[in-house]
């Protein structure tokens, strides 16, 4: 029985090594994947790569050294002396087995084969189209660094090495995906960051069975952390570094995909995305009225247009609720307008999404002037509907975190649904579900509601006020961190 590709290694015989290679690499069949046939002191070489991600200055450079050589300069066994003396580049290393070679040159270095050796030398000279680091759409602060990650995997691990100058910041490289090979690196403190957790999130990058991660970090979120039907994210994603090195000196875990400018931060509560970058950017008391705002801003998101329903539809004739009543009744139910201004604030959002860039603002303007005002006019829905609506979107896009404020809208509009079905009691009902999912929840074995629940004051404290750096001195205990204290390292 034949072996499989994947398990041979490399023969002796050039000519046979190049006829697989150019079989599994489809050489003849695809235009960027190219093979050189050269000579050398004598000796047939054979040199792989694909066009746009070699570097052509270093590549040159190789090859006129390396036409430089006499047949006595190679000797028998040529590898040993083109690896350490004549090859003058830095990341070079031998390879025998041939999946690893089709792997290396697939992701970009060049694989250099010789005739009468059955080693390949891998020549790491390669780039990759790449743009600037910028400042992330997401997290912008006033003041502050403007540097946020890329999609280049080497590029987000440099970025954080120069805030972080640490000889115990490990990155471990991982490749996830029978097809795409994908690069992962896990990025942690190893005298911080609990090696239990480490482990754990190790072992799921090896568990994880697929031919590749077409979303990049997100396809790998569902496999490492499950959960998929809950709504709330397991994850925290920044594309800032500052903010990645924060997190890692807590003793946090980051996991980084090649080709997503998003970072994964491991393991995170619900409050690790209440909070924002502009927070520590600012005095402690600006912080912390900063914060107080943000967090009236998300609660508006959840419950305003819940309880201003249940206010109009239960109020009676309580002189205190009357100035939250339309004052004229619409064409539409209270209900069902309130649901197509939610479905219109989303069909709106997605159109700005696809929209260009020059043309976002007409289509604001357009969306919150013409249609709202003659929704109005017409009848179909009251000014006090648009103005409670528009609040709670408002507290929406107020949310650091994108993916929390996805989930608060589903558990928005599930609060809606309850109190329109059951009034009072429905939104109690609601509130108490709500509550308990959270409250079950766990990330990579950490309670979602920590430090709410399990309770623990100090962290409490740390969570609602912004506190003065020289305050924090130590670690989050619930991430169990090797060096409890801060400022006290080796």
């Amino acid at each position: 029985m034949k072996t499989p590709w994947k398990e041979r290694k490399l023969d002796r015989s050039l000519k046979h090594n190049m006829d697989t290679l150019n079989e599994i690499l489809g050489v003849t069949k695809s235009f960027d994947v190219i093979c050189r046939e050269l000579t050398y002191g004598g000796k047939k070489f054979a040199l792989y790569f694909v066009d746009g991600f070699a570097k052509d200055d270093i590549l040159n450079r190789v090859m006129a050294f390396l036409g430089k050589l006499d047949e006595e300069d190679l000797g028998p066994d040529p590898v040993p002396k083109l690896l350490h003396t004549y090859i003058g580049y830095l990341e070079v290393e031998t390879e025998d087995k041939l999946d690893a070679i089709v792997t290396a040159v697939l992701s970009g270095p060049l694989a250099l084969l010789v005739e009468g050796s059955d080693q390949a030398i891998m020549i790491d000279a390669r780039t990759y189209p790449a743009r600037n680091p910028e400042e992330p759409d997401i997290e912008r602060v006033v003041r502050g660094s403007r540097d946020g990650f890329v999609e280049t995997l080497v590029f987000n691990t440099a970025l954080i090495r120069r805030r972080l100058r640490d000889p115990s910041l490990r990155m471990e490289y991982h490749q996830v995906g029978q097809r795409s090979r994908t690069d992962i690196c896990l990025s942690y403190l190893e005298d911080v960051a609990d090696p239990d957790l480490v482990e754990v999130i190790r072992d799921s990058l090896g568990k994880v069975k697929t031919d590749g991660l077409p979303m990049a970090e997100k396809t790998l979120e569902e496999y490492i952390f499950g959960r998929n039907w809950n709504p709330y994210p397991m994850v925290r994603y920044t594309e800032r570094p500052d903010v990645s090195a924060v997190h890692l000196m807590e003793g946090h875990v980051l996991v980084i995909v090649d080709g997503s400018p998003s970072v994964m931060i491991t393991p995170t509560t619900f409050f690790h995305h209440v909070q924002h970058a502009e927070e520590y950017r600012q005095k402690p008391v600006v912080g912390a009225v900063l914060r107080w705002v943000r967090f009236l801003a998300m609660a508006a998101s959840l419950f305003l247009l819940p309880l201003w329903y249940l206010a109009v539809v239960e109020g009676g004739d309580l002189e205190i609720l009357r100035i939250f009543r339309p004052d004229k009744p619409a064409e539409l139910p209270l209900f069902l307008q309130i649901i197509i201004g939610e479905a219109g604030v989303e069909i709106l959002r997605m159109a700005s999404i696809h929209t260009p860039s020059p043309l976002a603002t007409a289509l604001g303007l357009i969306a919150a002037i013409l249609l709202g005002q003659t929704a109005v006019s017409v009848g179909l829905f009251t000014p006090e509907t648009i103005l409670y609506l528009a609040a709670a979107v408002i507290g929406t896009f107020a949310t650091p975190s994108y993916e929390l404020s996805l989930a608060n809208k589903l558990t928005r509009f599930f609060l809606l649904v309850m109190t329109a079905l059951f009034k009072w009691p429905g939104l109690l009902v609601g509130l108490a579900g709500w509550f308990f999912l959270l409250a079950r929840t766990r990330s990579l074995n950490t309670p979602y509601l920590w430090p709410l629940l399990p309770f623990h004051s100090k962290s409490l404290w740390d969570v609602l006020v912004r506190s003065p750096m020289p305050l924090k001195e130590t670690r989050p205990v619930v991430l169990s961190p090797g060096d409890p204290d801060r400022g006290k390292g080796e």
